[in-house]
């Protein structure tokens, strides 16, 4: 990095993210999750959101899109399976990691409307 300037465009898309992610968290808790995680990094990927019910541990993709569909379509292959093998690393350190169930979600972030919630997206 050193002394360049910050890109105004990337500042704005970062704090858009995190933005998007907390709101996508405070979704999930009204619907009854308990928020164990936001922003699950390790070496193989990251988790925007990690949430739990009960034996359900549902790792969900946050996007601010337009439109649900530009949302589904962002999270690549690739963007998949980093964020399978960072659920991987999480559930086994979990003490009941061996009774829980993991399913991936999206929670797409749309200018002006409530957030949508599309379980088992990949």
């Amino acid at each position: 990095m050193g002394n360049r300037p910050a890109d105004p465009g990337r500042l704005k898309a970062f704090r858009r993210g995190h933005v998007s992610e907390y709101i996508a968290a405070l979704y999930l808790a009204a619907k009854g999750f308990r928020i164990r995680a936001i922003r699950y990094r390790t070496k193989l990927g990251e988790i925007d959101i990690i949430a739990r019910r009960g034996d359900l541990v549902v790792c969900v993709e946050v996007k601010a899109r337009r439109d649900v569909g530009s949302a589904v379509f962002a999270v690549t292959g690739t963007a998949q399976g980093r964020i399978r093998a960072a659920s991987e690393i999480w559930l086994s350190r979990q003490p009941d990691g061996h009774r829980l169930s993991l399913r991936y979600d999206i929670v797409a972030i749309r200018p002006w409307r409530l957030p949508r919630h599309l379980p088992d997206a990949f």
